[in-house]
C-alpha cells in the first residue's frame, strides 16, 4: 500500500483519537486497519463483528468526518470483517435511499445506525439469544395464575422510548413449564416490532458467554457500553448465572440500566431472595421492582392452553380432531406443566398421521401414560415456615429474626431452623442468613438440639409434626 495513504490513515487516527478521547479510541478503534482508498470510498478492518456493529452504529459520522478532513472527495465507508489469515471479508451494508442527504446535500454515510432496521443489530453484535416465532402475546393463553404477570409484560411491551418506567426490574418467577419464557419472548417481539427501541433478550448462560468472550478478546467495555445502550433488557433462566466477576458485571449493568430508567425484565424460577448463589446488593435491587409468581396451571387453564396448541395444529394440518372429551382427559390428567401438555398434542398429531387413525380416548390414555405424574409435594418456604412457627408458639416473625434470647423465642426459633433445614433445600448458611444474619453454627446448634428433643419429648414431637402438616398441606 502506497506509504501516502498510510500517512493518510496515521493522521485520520489522530484525529480520531483527539475527537472521541483515549479511552474510547483504545476500545474501539486500536485494531481497525486501512484495507484500501478508492475514489470515493475508503475501506477498513476490524477483528471481530462485535467491534464493527458498535462502530456502525455509534461513530460512523466520526469516522467519515475525520476521513474528509483528509479527502475531501470521499462519501463512503465500507466497514468489514477480516479473518484470522487477515483477509477481509466484507458484509454487506444496506444502501441508504436515495433522499436520505445531509443538510449540506452529500450523501449520508453508509455506516448507518442499528436503529435504521427493525430488530436492532445489538442482536448480535451482543449475541442475543435466538427467539421462537411462536412465543408471542397472540398465543400466550391467560388464566388466574398469570394474570398479573401478562399484564405487566403486557404494559411493558407497549411503551415507549422516554416514557417513565412503572415497576422496574420486571422479575417473573415460577417453575419449570409455566410460561416464563413465552412472556419474555412476546415482551421482545413486540418490542422488536418497531423500530423505536432497542430491546435485548439473553439468557443467563449467554449473558456469561458473552462477557467472557469480550473479556478474551479485550472487549470488555465496548461490550459493557453496548449493554447499556439498550432500552429494554431481557434476561431469561437468572438462576443459572455464576461466576463473581460475571455476577459484578451483571450487578453493575443492572444499576445503570434502571438509574438511567431503562427497562429490565428478569425471569427466573425461584424469588429473588431465594437466588442464594448471588450477591446480596444484586438480591436486594431485584426485589426492589416488581416481583410475580406464576402459579400452577389451574384445570380451566390446562383445558386453555390444550385447545390453543389444537387450533395451532390444524393450521398445518386441517383435518387433525381431538373430541372435547379427550381433551377433558388430558387437562386433568397433565398437571405438572405446559410443556407437558404441547407433548401430549404433539403425540396425537404424529400418532393421528402416521397410523391414519382417528384420536380417540383410548389413544390418548395410551399415549400420554408417562406423562401424568404423581402430584408433586408442595415447595415449601422458609417464609412460610416462619409465618407457620409464629402463629403457634404466639411470637411474632420478627421475634424469631431478633437477638433476642428469652426462653419463649429461642425455642419456636430452634424450631424453625430445624424446619427449613429437614423441609427445603436451603443451605445452612442460607437459612441462618434468612434468620437474622446468624451464622451457619447456629443454625447446626438448633438442628441437632430439636432433634435431640423430638426423640425423648413426645409432646415436642407432636408439635413438629403438626407443623409440619400445616406447611405441606
Amino acid at each position: 500500500m502506497a506509504n501516502t495513504e498510510q500517512d493518510r490513515w496515521s493522521r485520520v487516527k489522530g484525529r480520531l483519537r483527539t475527537s472521541v478521547g483515549e479511552d474510547v479510541y483504545t476500545s474501539w478503534f486500536a485494531r481497525m486497519d486501512l484495507e484500501s482508498v478508492q475514489e470515493e470510498s475508503v475501506r477498513l478492518s476490524v477483528p471481530t463483528r462485535f467491534l464493527k456493529s458498535w462502530i456502525q452504529a455509534h461513530y460512523a459520522d466520526r469516522v467519515l468526518t475525520c476521513w474528509q478532513a483528509e479527502m475531501p472527495e470521499v462519501h463512503r465507508i465500507d466497514l468489514t470483517v477480516r479473518t484470522a489469515m487477515r483477509c477481509a471479508t466484507p458484509i454487506k451494508e444496506a444502501a441508504a435511499p436515495a433522499d436520505q442527504r445531509r443538510a449540506d446535500g452529500r450523501p449520508a454515510p453508509e455506516l448507518r445506525a442499528i436503529a435504521t432496521v427493525p430488530v436492532s443489530a445489538s442482536h448480535d453484535a451482543l449475541g442475543g439469544s435466538p427467539l421462537d416465532p411462536r412465543l408471542t402475546f397472540a398465543s400466550f393463553v391467560i388464566g388466574r395464575s398469570n394474570t398479573l404477570a401478562h399484564a405487566a409484560a403486557r404494559q411493558v411491551a407497549e411503551g415507549r422510548r422516554g416514557d417513565p418506567v412503572m415497576f422496574n426490574p420486571l422479575y417473573i418467577h415460577a417453575g419449570v413449564g409455566l410460561g416464563k419464557t413465552h412472556l419474555l419472548q412476546a415482551v421482545t417481539w413486540a418490542g422488536n416490532s418497531g423500530s423505536e427501541r432497542k430491546v435485548l433478550y439473553l439468557t443467563a448462560e449467554k449473558f456469561m458467554y458473552g462477557f467472557v468472550a469480550a473479556l478474551k478478546t479485550q472487549t470488555a467495555l465496548a461490550f459493557k457500553e453496548a449493554l447499556r445502550g439498550i432500552d429494554v433488557l431481557v434476561i431469561d433462566d437468572l438462576q443459572f448465572l455464576q461466576g463473581k466477576s460475571t455476577q459484578a458485571e451483571f450487578c453493575h449493568t443492572l444499576n445503570a440500566l434502571i438509574d438511567a430508567g431503562r427497562q429490565v425484565v428478569i425471569a427466573a424460577d425461584r424469588p429473588p431472595s431465594d437466588l442464594e448463589s448471588l450477591d446480596d446488593r444484586v438480591r436486594s435491587r431485584l426485589a426492589g421492582g416488581l416481583v410475580v409468581e406464576m402459579g400452577s396451571l389451574g384445570e380451566e387453564l390446562r383445558l386453555g392452553i390444550l385447545k390453543s396448541r389444537v387450533a395451532a395444529a390444524r393450521a398445518h394440518h386441517a383435518s387433525f380432531e381431538v373430541p372435547e372429551p379427550v381433551l377433558d382427559y388430558l387437562a386433568r390428567a397433565i398437571t405438572h406443566n405446559g410443556r407437558d401438555l404441547e407433548g401430549a398434542i404433539n403425540r396425537l398429531l404424529a400418532h393421528s398421521k402416521l397410523n391414519a387413525q382417528p384420536v380417540t380416548l383410548e389413544m390418548a390414555e395410551r399415549e400420554v401414560r408417562d406423562l401424568i405424574r404423581p402430584q408433586e409435594p408442595k415447595r415449601i418456604k422458609i417464609e412460610d415456615i416462619q409465618r407457620v412457627v409464629a402463629r403457634q408458639y404466639n411470637v411474632s416473625r420478627s421475634d424469631l429474626l431478633s437477638s433476642r434470647r428469652t426462653a419463649n423465642v429461642v425455642r419456636p426459633r430452634q424450631v424453625a431452623m430445624y424446619l427449613a433445614k429437614t423441609l427445603t433445600l436451603r443451605s445452612l448458611p442460607e437459612i441462618g442468613r434468612r434468620f437474622g444474619g446468624r451464622d451457619h453454627t447456629t443454625v447446626l446448634h438448633a438442628v441437632r438440639k430439636i432433634e435431640a428433643l423430638v426423640a425423648r419429648d413426645n409432646a415436642l414431637s407432636e408439635e413438629v409434626e403438626s407443623l409440619k402438616r400445616q406447611l405441606q398441606e
